[in-house]
């Protein structure tokens, strides 16, 4: 069931995104049931569980985390993992930095921005990103990569809201782009839309979903 979900999918969001297989709480055994059906890129909410995910899984993984990052956790995920989504603050960018630099490596990062009504969701607000775009910009860090930015919508059945959250992820997006990455075509990256919204937030631009319970069953 668990490739057929993986092949659903990517049937309807065609060349437009890129799905990540969030296999957070999973067993090793579903994982690898998705990557023999051809997924290779997941996403882990966790670092201890994504450092036990990588060190059992095939090298070609292409693994996201995905969930809210501690600077004193950077460390343990910063020789292998392909992007981290949810960074929030300029201190966990320079860490993240720090940690590229020790592992000789450049690490792609996503600014995660709040566009949700709950509280209690994390992210930048727009003069935040701004300031810290700036901050960037005046002292580089060599071994950070800002491929785009992340969100997470509101978690209500209102589609109108969740497309409205979505569209003002892509505008800050587009005005980013152009403000501070008009010469870097590695800042290409939206991360929006989970199992009960993506149909919506690809409509609305996303490159990347995260879609776990369709693929998985429920936890």
């Amino acid at each position: 069931m668990i490739t057929a979900n993986i092949q659903k999918i990517n049937q309807e969001i065609g060349v437009r995104a890129r799905l990540i297989a969030v296999s957070k709480t999973k067993p090793l055994e579903m994982v690898l049931e998705a990557y023999q059906g051809g997924q290779r890129i997941f996403g882990e909410n966790k670092v201890q569980e994504l450092v036990q995910k990588y060190d059992a899984l095939p090298k070609d993984i292409e693994w996201h985390l995905i969930g809210h990052l501690q600077s004193n956790k950077v460390k343990y995920i910063a020789p292998f993992v392909h992007m981290i989504h949810g960074v929030d603050s300029l201190k966990l960018l320079q860490t993240i930095n720090k940690e590229g630099a020790k592992n000789k490596r450049k690490i792609n990062c996503l600014l995660q921005i709040f566009i949700a009504q709950e509280e209690t969701k994390y992210g930048l607000n727009q003069s935040e990103l701004f300031d810290l775009l700036d901050a960037i910009r005046e002292e580089p860090l060599p071994h950070i990569q800002i491929c785009g930015l992340m969100g997470m919508a509101s978690n209500v059945s209102d589609e109108k809201q969740i497309r409205h959250e979505f569209k003002e992820l892509k505008n800050l997006f587009s005005l980013v782009q152009a403000q501070y990455f008009a010469e870097n075509p590695a800042f290409k990256e939206i991360s929006m839309g989970m199992s009960g919204d993506y149909p919506i937030a690809i409509e609305e631009g996303a490159t990347l979903v995260r879609v776990g319970s369709l693929i998985f069953g429920e936890r």
